[in-house]
């Protein structure tokens, strides 16, 4: 099954939860699945409204190390589902300086301290379309690429997608 993935903040305050559940309503429409892990925050958003989603647990101790076992794990699996896959993040602020998108989970997953800037910087590298909510334009990194509305109307209207630069994969 295609699918859908998500990211966020593990602090998403609850005024998110109704565009949240429109995002999933519409990927479940849309004939896709919902991947998300199993962090307070977004993630407890998302199985709020999708009990049914393919979840991302944490294996053993809630280590650094587990934690990005666990996105990663997330990423490529969203990644591989096909033609059709998306990753959504809500992060809870700009992106860390020097983190830029990447093939390679271990550069994305440097010490940048923003666990869903990580996964959004592994998505776009492994050239998963993504869609960031909740931060404005302004606080987008440039140096990925254009952000464009992720849609005219409906619950994506609200988001930003990344137009990659070509040529920026490290």
């Amino acid at each position: 099954m295609i699918l859908v993935g998500f990211s966020g903040s593990r602090s998403l305050p609850s005024s998110f939860a109704p565009v949240v559940r429109s995002l999933v309503s519409s990927a479940r429409a849309s004939g896709r699945g919902v991947a998300v892990g199993d962090a307070p925050g977004l993630d407890r958003m998302v199985l709020d409204c999708c009990p049914d989603a393919e979840v991302f647990p944490v294996t053993g101790a809630r280590s650094v190390p587990a934690l990005v076992i666990r996105s990663v794990s997330l990423i490529q699996t969203v990644a591989g589902s096909g033609s059709g896959c998306g990753f959504v993040v809500f992060p809870a602020r700009a992106c860390p300086i020097g983190l830029v998108p990447s093939r390679s989970s271990s550069k994305c997953f440097a010490g940048f301290g923003s666990g869903s800037w990580s996964s959004a910087a592994l998505a776009a590298g492994l050239d998963v379309p993504l869609v960031i909510f909740g931060l404005p334009a302004s606080l987008l990194p440039g140096s990925w690429g254009v952000w464009v509305a992720a849609a005219t109307a409906g619950p994506w209207s609200s988001g930003r997608q990344l137009v990659p630069l070509q040529g920026r994969l490290l």
